[in-house]
């Protein structure tokens, strides 16, 4: 027999029920009851950064949808937790909730007030008294594994950074910059150069950092601006792009940069 749906107007208890009746061992979707914290794992991350390319465009409505399945990925994680015993979405609610409370007693207690500054180192050190809390001691503890790598190495620096352990200006990180690609030069052709290409992108990440600039975020426009360059490389060419010499392709991506210059001044 067909589960009940919940009813509409929907609230944050309708998902989780929704969620329960998926998983239900009986009448559930069999997809969903095969399920766990792993394979459902990736799916929390394609929605994050969906959830970010939503606001690079300035979708509203697709960053409502967007939204909401990324609040998905957290009552689903949260209801394979509740069945193992583990804990439930409302314990999620009320951890963080208490969470936030505490890193902010400029707002619900007696300290200060803070400017934005202030209240970042303020909050890093309260991030890691938490850590220290559950063992976590080391300058470099809590970087999550999973993050994109350039993201990751970006976080990496900055904590190492506030040990002293970085340079003083952008100088250092840029001359390591030529070091590095002079290494991936000597190293081509052989099993390490992987490694140095490595140590070169890493190099980038941390000049970048010193720039005031976000390498992930770099990146990710330089992707769409090559996604939609290549888009009219295609539409400007009258061959199939395979038939074209290097010359040729050369002239129509240089074509491609001047239109969208041209619609940038529009």
């Amino acid at each position: 027999m067909p589960i009940t749906a919940p009813l509409a107007p929907f609230a944050i208890g309708s998902l989780v029920q929704i969620l329960a009746d998926l998983r239900d061992p009986i009448s559930g979707c069999p997809w969903d009851r095969e399920q766990d914290f792993a394979s459902i794992a990736p799916y929390t991350i394609e929605e994050a950064y969906e959830v970010a390319d939503a606001i690079a465009r300035n979708d509203m409505a697709d960053l409502k949808g967007e939204l909401g399945d990324l609040l998905l990925q957290v009552v689903y994680h949260s209801r394979v937790a509740e069945e193992r015993g583990a804990f439930s979405f409302a314990d999620v609610v009320e951890a963080v909730c208490a969470k936030m409370i505490a890193r902010h007693p400029h707002v619900y207690g007696d300290a200060g007030e803070r400017d934005s500054g202030a209240q970042t180192l303020a909050w890093e050190a309260m991030k890691a008294a938490e850590r220290s809390g559950t063992g976590q001691t080391g300058a470099l503890s809590g970087v999550a594994l999973g993050l994109p790598a350039l993201l990751r190495a970006e976080k990496l620096q900055k904590r190492a950074a506030r040990v002293g352990f970085d340079w003083p200006d952008a100088s250092g990180p840029r001359a390591k910059i030529d070091e590095e690609l002079a290494e991936c030069e000597a190293a081509v052709g052989s099993e390490v150069l992987s490694g140095e290409i490595g140590d070169l992108l890493f190099s980038v990440v941390n000049w970048a950092r010193h720039q005031g600039v976000d390498p992930e975020a770099a990146l990710r426009d330089t992707n769409r601006r090559f996604e939609a360059r290549f888009e009219t490389v295609e539409a400007l060419a009258e061959r199939p792009l395979k038939e074209l010499d290097i010359d040729a392709l050369e002239a129509l991506w240089v074509e491609a940069k001047r239109v969208e210059r041209s619609k940038v001044a529009d």
